[in-house]
C-alpha cells in the first residue's frame, strides 16, 4: 500500500521553539514549556508579548473540550473522528474555505451556517471520507451527522454545529460507524494535554505528525489565549481559505470582527502556503470565540482586536509551517521571503508562486542551487518590477544582485541544502531560506513550501490502491 512508502510516523512531540520563525521566538531560551514570542514578519510589533504553550492545543482557552477516537472510519483502525465543543452557549463562530468548484458538502453546509448567524459551538471532524463529489447523498450525510450529534450533546432545537471531512473523494462517510461512535465521542469530551492530543491525532490522514498548539498573551492585565490544531499532508494548496484547521479563543469577538480576523489570519498563513499545487475540495479553517477569558474586544480597531488578530495569526502561521514540513515526501521545509514589492499582497503572489514551482522544488531536493529557477518564477508571478533591481539569496548565499549573477560556491550552497535535510525535524536546521528582493517597493510576503521528491509520486500513484 502507498502508506508502506512512507517513514514511519514520527511521534507526536511537544513542537520546539526551533520550527517558529526566527521572529517567533525571543533571544533567550527558557526552561519552561512556556516561551515568549515576539511579533510576525507581516505585520506591526504585536500589540503584546505572545507566549507559546508548546504542549497544548485546542482545549487551552478556557471553556473548550475536545476528545478524537477511533470510530472505525479508517481501515487502518486508527483514530479518526475528533470533536471540538465550546461550553458557552454564547459562542461566535467564523469560518474560510476552499475556493474550488467541487467544494464538498461539508463545506457548503458550513458556509450555510455562518450565514444564517446562529448560534454555533461544536466542531465534529472525520477523516478517512472526505465526504467529497458524493452529491445528495453526502448532503444527507451531513445532516444526519449534525442532527445525530445535537441530540447526543442535549443542543436545543436550531442550535447548529460545524462539521469537516478529510480523506479519499468521492467516498461517503460510513454513517454507521460514525453514528455509533457519536455518544462515546460525547463522553470523551475533557480539557489538557491528552484531550488536545486526542482531537489532533483523530484527524490525520498521511501526516507524519501531528499539528497543535496553543499561545496566550496579556492585554492590559487580562489574559487572552488561543488553541489550534491541524492536518495536511498533500493536496495542499489552499486558495481559502485535504487541510483542515480549527482555532479556539476565550475572548468574546463580535462575530464581523472576529470573521475578518480568521480571514485575515488565513491570509497570511495557509494562504501562503504549498505542496504540490493542488487545492484541496475540503480546504477549511474554522474558529470558535466564546468570551469564557475575561477580555472583551469592544471594536474593530481596538487594541484588543489587534493583540487577539496577532495572537490568532502567529498561531495560523505555526500550523501552516508544520503543514508544509509534512508534505507528502517532503525532505526540507522551505521558506520563501520576498522584500521590496509594490505590496504586501503582490510579495506574497510572489512568494507563493517560487514555492509552488515544481522545477524549483525538484531543484531543492536534488540539492541543486540552481537560482535561474528561482528568478523564472518570480517573474511570471503577474508582479511587476524591473529585473535589473533582482536580488536572490539562498541561506548565506547570494546567488544575484541588481539583476546579475554572482559568483558563489555552488558546492557550500549544495552543502547547504543536503544538510537541511538531515537537520532536526521542524526546526531551523531543516528549514531552506530563500530571499528574493524585487527592488520595487516596501511590500514583504512569505511563503512556505517543501521539496518535491520521489516519494511524492509513490505515495500519491498509489494513494487508492
Amino acid at each position: 500500500p502507498a502508506s508502506a512508502l512512507r517513514p514511519a510516523l514520527r511521534p507526536a512531540l511537544a513542537p520546539p521553539a526551533a520550527l517558529l520563525p526566527r521572529r517567533f521566538r525571543s533571544s533567550g531560551a527558557s526552561a519552561s514549556p512556556l516561551r515568549t514570542a515576539s511579533a510576525p514578519a507581516m505585520s506591526a510589533e504585536s500589540p503584546a508579548p505572545v507566549k507559546i504553550v508548546a504542549s497544548r492545543g485546542i482545549t487551552y482557552p478556557l471553556g473548550f473540550t475536545a476528545f478524537g477516537m477511533a470510530a472505525g472510519l479508517k481501515p487502518s483502525g486508527k483514530s479518526d473522528l475528533a470533536l471540538i465543543l465550546s461550553e458557552k452557549e454564547e459562542t461566535t463562530a467564523a469560518g474560510v474555505f476552499t475556493t474550488s468548484a467541487l467544494s464538498a458538502p461539508p463545506v457548503g453546509y458550513c458556509r450555510d451556517v455562518l450565514k444564517k448567524g446562529g448560534n454555533i459551538r461544536a466542531v465534529l471532524a472525520n477523516a478517512g471520507q472526505a465526504n467529497a463529489a458524493t452529491g445528495r447523498k453526502g448532503l444527507e450525510d451531513v445532516g444526519t451527522s449534525v442532527a445525530a450529534l445535537g441530540q447526543a450533546l442535549g443542543f436545543p432545537v436550531g442550535e447548529d454545529v460545524m462539521v469537516a471531512s478529510t480523506g479519499v473523494i468521492g467516498r461517503r462517510i460510513k454513517m454507521a460507524e460514525m453514528l455509533a461512535a457519536l455518544p462515546k465521542l460525547v463522553a470523551g469530551l475533557g480539557d489538557g494535554e491528552e484531550s488536545d492530543k486526542a482531537a489532533a491525532t483523530a484527524i490525520m490522514t498521511t501526516d507524519l505528525a501531528m499539528k497543535s498548539i496553543a499561545m496566550e498573551t496579556d492585554i492590559g492585565g487580562k489574559v487572552v489565549r488561543v488553541g489550534a490544531m491541524g492536518k495536511g499532508s498533500g493536496m495542499i494548496h489552499p486558495d481559502m481559505a485535504t487541510m483542515l484547521a480549527f482555532l479556539t479563543c476565550d475572548a468574546a469577538v463580535p462575530k464581523d470582527i472576529w470573521q475578518g480576523i480568521l480571514s485575515r489570519a488565513a491570509d497570511r498563513s495557509f494562504n501562503q502556503i504549498t505542496v504540490d499545487g493542488d487545492t484541496s475540495t475540503n480546504d477549511a479553517l474554522i474558529g470558535l470565540a466564546n468570551g469564557a477569558g475575561t477580555v472583551s474586544v469592544p471594536s474593530a480597531g481596538s487594541p484588543e482586536a489587534a493583540a487577539v488578530e496577532d495572537l490568532v495569526t502567529q498561531c495560523c502561521q505555526y500550523i501552516a509551517r508544520c503543514v508544509a514540513r509534512d508534505g507528502e515526501g517532503a525532505t526540507v521545509l522551505i521558506e520563501v521571503r520576498v522584500s521590496s514589492a509594490p505590496d504586501d499582497a503582490a510579495a506574497r503572489r510572489v512568494a507563493k508562486t517560487v514555492c509552488g514551482s515544481a522545477l524549483f522544488k525538484a531543484a531543492m531536493f536534488g540539492r541543486d542551487p540552481n537560482w535561474g529557477r528561482i528568478a523564472a518564477a518570480a517573474g511570471r508571478a503577474g508582479v511587476e518590477f524591473e529585473q535589473e533591481k533582482l536580488g536572490i539569496r539562498l541561506g548565506e548565499f547570494e546567488l544575484m544582485k541588481d539583476g546579475q549573477p554572482v559568483e558563489f560556491d555552488a558546492k557550500a550552497a549544495s552543502e547547504y541544502l543536503g544538510n537541511a535535510a538531515k537537520g532536526a525535524y521542524l526546526t531551523d536546521e531543516d528549514t531552506v531560506v530563500v530571499e528574493v528582493d524585487l527592488g520595487a517597493g516596501e511590500g514583504k510576503g512569505v511563503a512556505w513550501g517543501c521539496d518535491l521528491s520521489y516519494d511524492y509520486v509513490k505515495i500519491n500513484a498509489e494513494y487508492t490502491t
